[in-house]
């Protein structure tokens, strides 16, 4: 019989709806029935795609047993992280600081009043490697709670105490200088991997918001090696396992310092992010694998991702079922020589292990190889590998696929409005703006009320109960800049004005500028979540500044203005020592630093052949962070318009910044030349 979990929204917990544990969603209810019932809370923590999590549940959670003792002695309680970011934070930030490390699944027993106690990750279901089971870490706290109840009280009013004294330094509310800038480089460059490219050993993550940092400071100071480390990181990581060679889109992490096997599950917040990196990195250099890369996989997003409401799903998940009824970590992805020979032949097969570095004793496991294009000699008939790559394309599709979170995030969604808006307009995509738009319009349509306040998710056409966080005002906002830019649409302003000033209100101290994760008058969690700094995905905090600091370009406001560069002084402490886990915040500083630029076009209509070449010009310009207004002269779609009128009858460009304005242009290259210098 299905449990409480039936009626959720999250395919996260509707996998977890027929297990025999008596779950219970997060809510003031679960807490009172552990109240009433005067049992401790098994708070279990994760999302759909996460391959331990999936182990950990068939393991403890459809087990008979384990799940009668849970019912008996606990209050079970099942968050899905991607759903519930800040009740996610909050724990994890617990289990951190008395572990010293974390990860999903989360595992965290809490008195009835939320207050935790003990804590782990992923428990196996009989004692190994140290660990003990997750029977026996049932039965010591059910004895720990029984027999020394003085004692877990202390434990959990010490940690929440401890918690509430971890304040984060925001700098002096200064945006960051040249100099914090230089540091930040600087530091990179002692992470590098030269051989490699990324940072760090294994497991290895595309960095894609420090990409973003390096092409930005690039672009403002001319420094060549921040350009050579984001170009050479974007082809090893484009030549790597990490990234699908048939049919495009980027995997999580790599599990090697090579980028040869990844952890095969697919993210939204990824590909949208390294989508508009390597669309960045093509207007940069021209490079033809950087238009490859960002065109295949904003295709891939469309394609596997798309939802049928127009908005785009969260992940891929890394298991599939392997043929023979058991799931098994990258099954759909992985290839013997013998496959490979099936589909095309000794001769083309041949061709293949070749040139996909492909071995008999395999990358993977199991003599299986995933594909990657290695260094090497010789020349490839082009023609000859797309059809090798179609008919593997057709075959692969013939196996069963991964499964698919299909909840929309918010914030999510904002980044790839953002990355699809850019994509589509550099490459002359239509389509790809049109699902960008689609994609906003199911955000207005479902995602926010009429007091343009959000929600976080939604799911088949239904929005969920949980209310947006920072990061989704940001990245949405971000996502609704990037659209207006491109379309001349001045709406898409408008909606971001809408979010942003929720922003100011809601999530803002007001003296220090310091940001919070959730509302002031979100639910009260021990602790009110707040953190800078960019993981997955850029923070709340980075991408409310970011955007801040592009509203105010757009429409000269000082109090968004003022916000932004209060925000940043988080960067100016941070960038310095840890840019690494900084990217999206560096990279709003390199925009604050340059002005940002404010760029008009002013035209008969976005159609006009001369208004379409200077917006064309004015979208592909490198300077960070610059912001495009393109309308009428005249119209009132946008700020920048204002008093703007057209050059000899001709269509202009106007570009200002730091309260200083160029002469207009009626000359593409002029504007060119002006918005590269």
């Amino acid at each position: 019989m299905p449990n409480r979990l039936a009626h959720e929204t999250s395919p996260y917990l509707l996998q977890h709806a027929d297990n025999p544990v008596d779950w219970w969603p997060w809510s003031a209810e679960a807490f009172e029935e552990a109240r009433k019932r005067n049992v401790p809370v098994l708070l279990s923590v994760g999302y759909s795609s996460c391959h331990w999590c999936h182990v950990m549940a068939h393991e403890s959670f459809e087990d008979q047993q384990t799940a009668e003792y849970l019912n008996a002695h606990f209050v079970s309680v099942k968050v899905d992280r991607e759903e519930r970011p800040d009740v996610d934070a909050v724990y994890m930030e617990a289990v951190q600081a008395a572990t010293g490390q974390g990860g999903w699944p989360m595992t965290v027993f809490l008195t009835p009043d939320a207050e935790p106690f003990y804590f782990g990750t992923y428990f196996p279901p009989a004692p190994r490697q140290g660990m003990p089971s997750f029977r026996q870490v049932l039965q010591g706290v059910h004895q720990a709670w029984e027999e020394r109840r003085d004692e877990v009280a202390e434990v959990a009013g010490k940690i929440v105490r401890d918690l509430a004294g971890r304040e984060i330094s925001y700098g002096d509310a200064q945006t960051p200088g040249e100099q914090e800038l230089a540091q930040a480089l600087l530091a990179l460059t002692r992470e590098y991997d030269p051989q490699r490219g990324g940072f760090g050993g294994a497991p290895k993550f595309p960095p894609s918001m420090v990409l973003e940092f390096l092409l930005r400071h690039h672009a403002r100071t001319g420094a060549e090696g921040a350009l050579q480390m984001a170009q050479d990181t974007c082809e090893r990581m484009a030549r790597g396992g990490i990234y699908d060679q048939l049919g495009g889109g980027f995997a999580r992490y790599s599990v090697d310092r090579d980028w040869i096997v990844p952890h095969f599950e697919k993210m939204l917040y990824d590909n949208a992010l390294l989508c508009r990196v390597y669309a960045h990195l093509w207007r940069a250099t021209g490079s033809e694998l950087a238009r490859r890369v960002a065109l295949e996989t904003a295709d891939f997003m469309v394609r596997e991702l798309r939802t049928a409401e127009g908005g785009f799903a969260s992940a891929l998940d890394a298991d599939s079922d392997d043929g023979t009824g058991k799931h098994v970590e990258g099954a759909y992805y992985v290839w013997t020589p013998e496959q490979l020979r099936e589909v095309l032949g000794e001769q083309d097969a041949e061709l293949a292990v070749q040139y996909f570095g492909v071995t008999e004793e395999g990358t993977f496991e199991h003599g299986q190889s995933v594909l990657q294009l290695p260094q090497q000699d010789g020349l490839f008939d082009a023609g000859k590998i797309a059809s090798i790559r179609e008919r593997l394309l057709a075959a692969r599709s013939e196996r069963p696929a991964p499964g698919r979170d299909d909840k929309v995030v918010a914030a999510w969604n904002g980044l790839a409005i953002a990355a699809l808006a850019e994509t589509g307009a550099y490459f002359d995509r239509p389509d790809l703006v049109e699902a960008a738009l689609a994609a906003a319009d199911l955000l207005v349509r479902l995602h926010l009320d009429e007091q343009a306040r959000l929600t976080r998710t939604s799911k088949d056409g239904h929005a969920g109960a949980n209310a947006g966080v920072l990061e989704d005002y940001g990245d949405v906002a971000e996502g609704f800049l990037a659209l207006a830019s491109v379309t001349g649409e001045g709406v898409w302003l408008e909606f971001a004005g809408f979010l942003l000033d929720h922003v100011l209100v809601r999530f803002t101290d007001e003296e220090s500028g310091a940001m919070f994760d959730t509302a002031a008058d979100a639910e009260r969690l021990i602790r009110r979540p707040q953190d800078p700094t960019d993981n997955a995905a850029p923070s709340g905090w980075s991408a409310a500044a970011g955007a801040l600091l592009s509203y105010a370009a757009h429409t000269g406001s000082g109090p968004h203005r003022t916000a932004a560069e209060k925000a940043l002084g988080v960067v100016k402490a941070l960038g310095p020592r840890v840019p690494r886990f900084i990217g999206w915040g560096l990279a709003a500083a390199e925009a604050a630093l340059d002005g940002p630029r404010e760029v008009a076009i002013v035209g008969p209509s976005l159609d006009h052949e001369g208004t379409r070449a200077l917006h064309r010009t004015a979208l592909l310009g490198t300077a960070p962070g610059a912001v495009v207004a393109a309308g009428a002269p005249g119209s009132e779609e946008f700020p920048l318009l204002a008093d703007r009128p057209l050059v000899g009858g001709e269509p202009a460009a106007y570009v200002c910044r730091n309260f200083t304005c160029d002469a207009p242009t009626t000359e593409a290259d002029r504007l060119r030349a002006v918005l590269s210098d």
